[in-house]
């Protein structure tokens, strides 16, 4: 055996474990990047709320009375406070199951970014801690979207099943 073919023989088997590596990595990431943007804003909304539906009152002070909106340098109070602490309370609990189901997915993470913007007018100075890694795991969803193991993933095929005509009527 040549020096050459050897070479050629190596490249192929490590092409072709780099290839099946690629493949495991595309359908095992999406699932791992919907659980790990959907924990810390699911941990975040049991804290909002007292039983189902039952806003906590830390919750409620917290959007009355310490956060503010840091816009150029100003600090404004949130308009509609409650309103603001009941939207973001149900959006933390209900878009990240949405997310670890896989289900409307990208919009999920659209949601979940535009938060993410709204908690850095917020808290400034968590920008490189956290809301840049949640902004990055958001914008990686909505390009990669949910993955094979997903409900969308799930839906879309029964569609095209059901369109190609090998479905029930």
């Amino acid at each position: 055996m040549s020096s050459f073919s050897a070479i050629s023989t190596i490249e192929g088997v490590v092409r072709g474990l780099v290839e099946r590596l690629a493949r495991l990595a595309g359908v095992v990431a999406p699932p791992l990047l919907r659980v790990a943007l959907a924990v810390p804003f699911f941990k975040s909304g049991l804290t909002k709320w007292d039983s189902f539906l039952s806003l906590s009152p830390a919750a409620s002070f917290l959007f009355e009375d310490e956060f503010k909106l840091h816009i150029s340098g100003h600090a404004y109070d949130f308009p509609f406070p409650v309103m603001f602490a009941y939207v973001d309370g149900l959006a933390e609990i209900v878009l990240p199951v949405l997310l670890v189901l896989g289900f409307a997915t990208r919009l999920s993470a659209l949601a979940l970014l535009v938060i993410t913007g709204v908690i850095q007018l917020v808290v400034p100075e968590g920008w490189a801690n956290f809301h840049l890694p949640w902004a990055a795991l958001a914008v990686a969803l909505m390009a990669l979207g949910p993955g094979k193991l997903s409900l969308d993933h799930l839906a879309v095929s029964l569609c095209r099943l059901r369109v190609s005509g090998g479905g029930p009527p």
